[in-house]
Order: structure tokens, then sequence, then C-alpha cells
């Protein structure tokens, strides 16, 4: 499969400028950042001998795993085959999946998730077998969910806890990473900063990046706020090829209510039996695929979004009436009481939905082992592009990949430290130029330039794309970035807006260079898949400064 390497200017290599004689240094074996699930499994694979810090710059609660609804997939009814799985996965990918890596995840997916209720993970059963359900895209029941509607939370309660009582693990929450150091080209740790100890350099053996995904650049989003694509931007300023990055996948189905924030509906809504109608009451999925409301959720969003324009109506509906009172209230309790805050009752009322940023499917080019381009840093989770998802990611493959190659990661990164010297001391870093460098945040109004940049990505960088919006978006986030991010800014607002600002740009690039339409990247100028097309587009980074 070939490829073809565009570049993004990255305007400078270090966000903030800095002193070596001035920072504090503290030294570790390996390095984790970010505490979604990739990042703690990655921790917990670390030999015990090793010390390891892993840096998290929320809560170690607060993630985009633990907020993942619907499950985890894997083969693990005796009717059900690898065969199958593997080829639901590819067949979603569109032409981009790496089939080796596939094989192997897919294959490792019994193990990982019995490893997960050996963790303390307690997974739904039905007559003391995991329950499991048919998700979009599937073609067997074949994912496995917590606590009804919350396996997200579930899942990482019991590898936090089983995280937090390790002794060689050192976990520091609310600390966010500014930028990976670099020698030599190659990494040896990550310039940090919390607001108790201000900067500190953390130098590691090797650093493992966990830090998930980039749904915060869009308006409409089942992620948190957190989710601003900072390892995407870290890697990219410190050389690492990135893979894809036009793929953002949108979940079809996001509880719309004008004026509150949005929530996800998991996909296994739809999976047992609920419809999608539009405002007239009509089921119109049949009217686009065969497989209606189990279609990919590429499909599935278009479709909507198609509706949608031609009703002339904010939203679509789901239509939960199929499903039996006692078995909604069974499955979904989280998205009841959400739904009931805002006066709906999902056994009678129709639920008002549209799509949202979901899942980057886009990032840091990894091997099956887990390692980047940049020696000394390996990577794992949404934040990478491992090759498995493809064009378009599978329903409740992301914590599946994230357990597989966090537990790589941590294995390989281990036997490579345990490798290497425990004298270790700093390597020489010059003092961060501040030339060309415009100071502070004065007259700039943070708040409303990312708002302004998340509906920029949301009108011209999302479902639907074309060659005037998408030059139009790059223009405008390059005007932006000639002045928000040639600023030493001071706080985590205005470092999560300049990272914002670099990936964005990396992704209406790349959206741009692609000229046809495969998985989540529709293009409504080029609305066919074509085989000149098919491979990867890669970003690296051009230099500014």
């Amino acid at each position: 499969m070939q490829s073809r390497t565009i570049h993004v200017p990255s305007m400078r290599r270090y966000l903030v400028p800095f002193d070596p004689k001035r920072v504090p240094h503290l030294f570790t074996d390996v390095l984790v950042i970010g505490g979604g699930i990739a990042g703690i499994r990655a921790a917990l694979a670390v030999d015990p001998s090793l010390r390891t810090v892993v840096v998290t710059k929320d809560s170690l609660q607060h993630s985009n795993s633990a907020y993942a609804q619907g499950g985890i997939a894997g083969v693990l009814d005796p009717l059900d085959d690898f065969s199958n799985h593997v080829a639901d996965t590819i067949a979603a990918g569109k032409g981009l999946c790496h089939e080796e890596v596939v094989q192997l995840v897919i294959r490792e997916a019994p193990q990982r998730i019995r490893e997960l209720s050996a963790y303390g993970a307690e997974f739904d059963k039905v007559d003391g077998e995991l329950a499991l359900t048919l998700e979009g895209g599937h073609s067997h029941p074949r994912v496995a969910h917590a606590l009804g509607d919350a396996t997200g939370q579930e899942v990482m309660r019991a590898m936090n806890r089983r995280a937090s009582e390790a002794a060689h693990i050192d976990i520091w929450p609310k600390t966010f990473t500014l930028d990976l150091l670099t020698h030599e080209g190659i990494c040896r740790g990550a310039l940090v900063w919390n607001p108790n100890h201000g900067r500190t350099f953390v130098w590691a053996k090797q650093t493992i990046l966990c830090t998930g995904g980039a749904g915060a650049l869009y308006r409409e989003t089942t992620n948190p706020q957190i989710a601003t694509a900072d390892g995407h931007a870290v890697a990219l300023r410190a050389g690492c090829t990135l893979r894809d990055m036009e793929f953002m996948q949108f979940h079809p189905t996001v509880l719309y209510i004008a004026g509150s924030s949005r929530y996800l509906i998991t996909e296994a809504v739809r999976g047992e039996g609920a419809h999608l109608v539009d405002c007239f009451g009509h089921r119109f999925m049949h009217d686009y695929n065969p497989a209606g409301e189990l279609a990919p959720r590429d499909v599935v969003s278009q479709a909507i979004t198609q509706q949608m324009a031609k009703t002339a109506h904010p939203c679509v509906y789901l239509d939960l009436s199929p499903i039996e009172a006692d078995r909604i209230r069974l499955r979904f309790p989280h998205i009841g009481k959400v739904c009931a805050d805002f006066g709906l009752d999902l056994t009678r009322d129709k639920v008002p939905v549209r799509p949202g940023a979901h899942y980057m499917i886009g990032g840091v080019t990894t091997d099956l082992d887990g390692r980047t381009s940049l020696p000394g840093l390996w990577a794992a989770g949404e934040v990478t592009s491992s090759g498995l998802h493809g064009a378009n990611r599978l329903a409740s493959n992301s914590l599946l990949e994230g357990v597989v190659f966090g537990l790589r990661c941590g294995r390989n990164a281990s036997q490579v430290a345990m490798s290497q010297p425990d004298t270790f001391s700093a390597p020489p870093i010059e003092s961060r130029s501040a030339r060309e460098i415009l100071r502070g945040d004065e007259q700039l109004d943070l708040t409303d330039i990312r708002n302004a940049l998340r509906s920029l990505m949301w009108r011209s960088v999302g479902i639907s794309r074309n060659e005037t919006d998408l030059a139009a978006a790059r223009q405008q986030l390059d005007f932006w970035a000639n002045y928000v991010c040639r600023r030493d800014l001071s706080e985590p607002a205005g470092w999560e807006l300049q990272n914002m600002m670099l990936v964005g740009r990396a992704m209406a690039a790349a959206a741009l260079e692609r000229r046809e339409s495969r998985g989540v990247h529709a293009r409504s100028d080029f609305p066919e898949s074509l085989e000149s097309q098919r491979g990867h587009i890669c970003v690296l980074p051009e230099r500014w400064d």
C-alpha cells in the first residue's frame, strides 16, 4: 500500500521557553503520558523493578476511555470465529486496514478481555456467561459490556485501582505535557507542567504516548473537552510521522438538545433493535443501505446528515419502541438518566439525535510492537494510527486496541529500559529561543478563538467536505496560527488552543490531499473511492521558526 507525505508548518519546536538550569529535573525508567485504557495498561505491563511515572492532564478518572459506553469487542461466543471479526473489521476499514495488525488484535481480544475481568471489571452476564450484544458492522453478537451502558467507566475503575496499588507506578494527575524532549534524534522524556510545581523535565529511558483523541476540535462531539489532540501535536513538533489525519469518525447518534451539552447514545441501542426515523416518522436507513441501522458508522452518519438536509430539520430521532421497556431500563440506565434530565422517557419518547465527532482514527504511525518513527518513543490507543481501523473504525474495537497495544508498548518499552544503564544524566539541551515570539496573551480571547476554531472544523472539515471549504479552512487556520501559535502562553487553555490549531491544520491539509471519498472521509466533489488515492497520507512538520 503506497503512501504519500505532506508537510504542515509547526511554527516552533517547543511551546514555551525554558532554561534547563532553572527547571527541576526528574529521572525515571519509563514515562507514560496519558491515563486512559492504553496508558494504564502500558504502565501495568512495565516490569515492577522499573520506576514508572504516569502523567495525565486531568484526574485519573477523566479520560475518553471512561466515557466509552458500548463495550469491548472479542470472539467470546462458540458460534463466532476470529475470521468473522477480522472480516468485519477489514470491511469497515474500506481498504486501508493492515491485515497483520487486524489479525494480531482480534486474536488477542479474548485473552485481553479475560484479563480485564481478572483486574476486577464486572462485565454484565446472563446465566453466568458474558452477555454479548450486536453493534453496527458486526456479523455476530460479540460486544462485552458492563453496567449496561457504562463499560468504560467500569473497566477504568478496575484498572485505575490496580495501577494505584502498584508500588512501581507513580501517578501525576493534573499534569500537562508541554512537549517531548529529544536529543540526537531520540526521545528522552517530556517537559511537563502542573499548577503546584510549574515546569519539570521528566527524563526517561523510554516514553509511551497514550494521550487519546481530538474530538474537542469539533463543535459537535461526544468527547470531553480534554480531548484536544495534545499527543498528536507534541509528536508532530518532535518530528514524528503522523498518518491518516483526514479520518475523524463521526458517531451517528449524539443526543441533540439545543443549548445543552452533547451526550453519546451508544450504538448498542440500535443493536438491541431501535430504529432511526426522520421528523416525519419515516424509517429512512434502508433507503441508504441494506443493513439499515446496523450499517457501519460512516454510512449511518452520512445518511443521517443527508436526511436532515432533505427534511430541513436539525436532527433525526431514535425510536426505541421495538425494545421491551424492562430491557431498555436494564441495558441503558445511564442514557435513561441523562434523557430523563431533559424530560425524555426512553421507553416512550423518541430521542433527538445527530452525528458528532467521536473517534480520531489518524495519529502517530506505529508498528506491530507500538514503536513510532522517533526512537525511544512508543504509542498506543487513540493517539496512534496502528493500521487496525483503516478508514473507519468498527464499533467497540477502540477499547480493544487500547489494551492490546498498551500491553505491547509496556512490555517492549520495559525490555528496552531494562537493557539501559541506571547511570543516567540529562543530555545537554539549549534554552528555547524566544526569537520572533510574541509575548503573552494580551488581546487574545482564548475561549472565543477556540469556539471559532471548533465551528470552522465542524462546517468545513466535518462529515461532508469539498475543496473550496477545505482550502478556506486551511487558510483561516494558518491566519489564526500566525498570531496565536507565535505567542508564549502561560496556562493549559492557551497550550490546548495552540495544539488544536496545529492538529486542525494537519487534518485539513490531509483532507484536501485525499481527492476521493473513503470511509469517514466524504468529499462531495469526489464522491467515489479511487484506487489511485487508496494509500496512506503521512504528515511531517515543517518548521517556521
